[in-house]
This record gives C-alpha cells, sequence and structure tokens, in this order.
C-alpha cells in the first residue's frame, strides 16, 4: 500500500518530551501545519513505562507519575492541533527536509519546511557492554524491565542485581521492587555512585539495597533460566559470585542518532548525537534537534524545556529562512568527554535553561571551571556542585557572554 505524499510547515520525529513539547509550543505560536511522527504505538516517550513519580517538576511546575506526565503532554499536543501519528516510523531521506514514513496505512514521504529531530537516547544491552557468559531469560535493560512490568503486567519474583548507579538504575530498582522482586546488589565502575546523594542514600536505607563501588559484572551464568553473576573488584582484581534471578543494566546511554547519521549531519564525537548551537540549529539548514538526542542523558522535563525552546527558533526559521551561521566553536578537555551544544551561535542567543551542558568521567567535589579562547581565560567560576560521572553537569551561560566570535574555539577544562 502507499499513501499520497504530504506537506507540513515542521515535522517533528519522535513523541517524547521534547517533541511533544516542541510541537505544542509551535502550534501554541500559531504554526498551521505541525506533524509529530512515533514510532510506537502511543506517544510519551520512556515516561509511558515509569510508573513512579517525580516527572514534570521543572517543566510543568507540578510532580507526575511517568504515565500521568507523557498522557498530559500527549494530550496537550494533540487538544491544541499537532497531528500526532503513532506506529510511523521514518526510514529515511529523500532531499533536504523530506522524509520517508512507513505505517499501518503503507508508506509515504512527508515534506517539510522544517524538521525537529527528538528521537531521544536508549541503554546500551549487556551484548554492546561485551559481558561473556550464557544467555538466558532474565537480562533486560530499564526500558525492557520497564515495558514488561508496567506495559505487559508480568510478575517478577526473586532477587536482582542492577548494572549501574545512575538516577534510572534506582527507577530500574522501584520498578522491580513493584514487581515483587528484591534488588540485593547494584554495581557501578566507578568510585562512587553516579546518582545524587538524595537518591542514594535513601534507596540504601529503605530499600535495602547494597551498592559496591569499583565494581563489575563480568560474566552472566544460566542456561535455562538466570542463576547468578560474576562480579568483579576493580581494584584487587579479586571476583564472587552472586546469585540472582534478574540483571537488569541501567544508564550507558547513545543517542537514537541514525536518521542524523543518514542525512550527513555533523555527529559530536564526544555524545554522538548532532552537533547543534545555541539555538538548537543542526549542520543542516531547516533541521533541529532537541531532547536527549542531543545530551544523553538528562530528565525528561529538561528535555521537555529543550522542546520549548527549539520551538522557538524553529518558528524564527520559518519566517526569515536564515542558516545556521558558523559560530564560535566549544571543546573540553578531560575529565569532560563532551559538551552540548557545541557551537555559540551568538552571545545574544543563550542556550536551552541558560545552561551550557558537559558530561565527565571523573568526580570533582566543588569544582573550578575555567573558559578560555586564544590561551587566554575569559571565565573562571567555582561551581557549587560537583562534577560526576553518569550524570549532566551544568555551567551557567554568562561564562561564555565574553567569547569573541574572531578570536576562535573556546575551550572549557578544570583549573
Amino acid at each position: 500500500m502507499s499513501r499520497s505524499d504530504e506537506e507540513a510547515d515542521v515535522v517533528v520525529v519522535g513523541a517524547g518530551p521534547a517533541g511533544l513539547t516542541a510541537a505544542g509550543e509551535l502550534r501554541k505560536g500559531g504554526v498551521t501545519s505541525v506533524v509529530v511522527l512515533e514510532r510506537e504505538a502511543d506517544a510519551g516517550g520512556i515516561p509511558r513505562h515509569s510508573a513512579h513519580t517525580g516527572y514534570g517538576l521543572r517543566d510543568l511546575r507540578r510532580m507526575m507519575t511517568g504515565p500521568n506526565y507523557a498522557r498530559r503532554l500527549a494530550d496537550h499536543a494533540v487538544q491544541i492541533g499537532a497531528d500526532v501519528r503513532t506506529q510511523s516510523m521514518v526510514t529515511g531521506w529523500d532531499g533536504d527536509r523530506t522524509l520517508w514514513v512507513t505505517s499501518p496505512d503503507g508508506r509515504y514521504r512527508v515534506q517539510a519546511k522544517a524538521i525537529v529531530l527528538s528521537t531521544g537516547a536508549r541503554e546500551r544491552p549487556r551484548a554492546a557492554r561485551m559481558i561473556p557468559g550464557d544467555r538466558p531469560p532474565g537480562v533486560l535493560t530499564t526500558g525492557q524491565l520497564q515495558n514488561l512490568v508496567y506495559a505487559q503486567g508480568r510478575p517478577l519474583s526473586g532477587s536482582a542485581v542492577v548494572v549501574g548507579a545512575e538516577l534510572v538504575s534506582w527507577s530500574a530498582v522501584l520498578t522491580l521492587r513493584h514487581a515483587g522482586c528484591r534488588t540485593t546488589l547494584m554495581t557501578t565502575q566507578h568510585a562512587r555512585p553516579e546518582s545524587y546523594a538524595a537518591f542514594t542514600l535513601p534507596g540504601r536505607a529503605a530499600l535495602s539495597v547494597s551498592v559496591a563501588t569499583q565494581t563489575a559484572v563480568t560474566r552472566i551464568i544460566g542456561h535455562d533460566r538466570l542463576r547468578a553473576v560474576e562480579v568483579k573488584d576493580l581494584v584487587t582484581g579479586l571476583r564472587r559470585i552472586v546469585p540472582c534471578d534478574v540483571v537488569v543494566f541501567t544508564g550507558d546511554w547513545i543517542p537514537d542518532h541514525e536518521l542524523a547519521r543518514l542525512r550527513g549531519l555533523e555527529i559530536d564525537a564526544g555524545h554522538l548525537g548532532p552537533v547543534v548551537d545555541t539555538a538548537l540549529r543542526t549542520s543542516g539548514a531547516g533541521i533541529f534537534a532537541a531532547g536527549n538526542l542531543l545530551h544523553p542523558v538528562d530528565t525528561a522535563d529538561v528535555a521537555a524545556l529543550d522542546g520549548r525552546h527549539v520551538a522557538e527558533h524553529v518558528a524564527d526559521y520559518l519566517e526569515t529562512a536564515r542558516p545556521r551561521p558558523q559560530g564560535i566553536r566549544v571543546t573540553v578537555a578531560e575529565p569532560f568527554t563532551w559538551v552540548s551544544p557545541g557551537v555559540i551561535a551568538s552571545t545574544a542567543i543563550a542556550p536551552s535553561r541558560s545552561r551550557m551542558l558537559l558530561w565527565a568521567t571523573e568526580y570533582r567535589a566543588s569544582p573550578v571551571v575555567e573558559v578560555r579562547q586564544a590561551g587566554v581565560v575569559i571565565a573562571r567560576r567555582r561551581i557549587p556542585w560537583p562534577v560526576s560521572p553518569g550524570r549532566v553537569f551544568r555551567l551557567p551561560w554568562p561564562m561564555f557572554r565574553s567569547a569573541d566570535p574572531d578570536r576562535g574555539d573556546v575551550l572549557v577544562s578544570l583549573a
């Protein structure tokens, strides 16, 4: 089957918090035709399968469960006039801003004046982490676990090991508890848990979860069913066998960047999403990106605020068709591995929430951050929150406001 080709003012790819918020803001701003394409059967993204509370605080100014948050964003986008299409997978490009779409109604093309990529990110599964051993049932990612428990209503029993100690790792612990499975061990390769102490300390106490730092799961054991994992102490080299019925691999995110790569957009070597400027413009004219495609991974409400930010600049592009200026490149030095946005469009255009987002591989409790250009320090500040692996580090935008477009790249480092 096939259907007629279509045209739209804006096509948003991905109906998670960033995409739905962008679509709603565009319609509210007067953009006539906004089409949202989502490959899943329901709109809302990852929060659909995360039944605990904690969603919506920054963007909606209220605390909600994941499913309620996802439903609210989806309902608002539809009510305000966005055309939200589920089970509609974008499979490729046919020109600069024309997309091939496959849906139950057939295959068709949509040509847009502007495109917003908000395809999000996913966790690396066991295979991508190169962990050897048997291949029994019971080896999951957080997304697979939440789908089994909340979408399919599957009960679980026995004990679990959670690999990773990020915020999403505690989400997995809560999901396991809801399903009837007790988490006996959480492991992290880092010297301290990646999540905030506000989550780690109550989690250890209230949920009786043991958190093993500088530790790695090195083997899966069990043929017909999962029986245990082998755990290695990265300091001493000692190994032990931990019996379990479920193992959940959490965090270690990678963006869903296939469409960006297919289009030939410039890709950041650090976070592996497209390079964008502070207006969230990619290297392709009229193509924008938002959400965890750019900073894997941040909270859902931060991704939603990206959607609000990108809508403003998409609307400006529809009026002016101005291409992305060259801007000022932003680079990082160790222990930072990436920064987003990677280009300062101009000092007059601040990033979303007036924050530059970075990722690091080492912990620093009270870091002094320097911003340099042409070897000269243009900003230096002690930041009152830590640099920590497994969580996004935020730098205030005023540290970049004195960057000069004629003096080359900007470098962010620790003093």
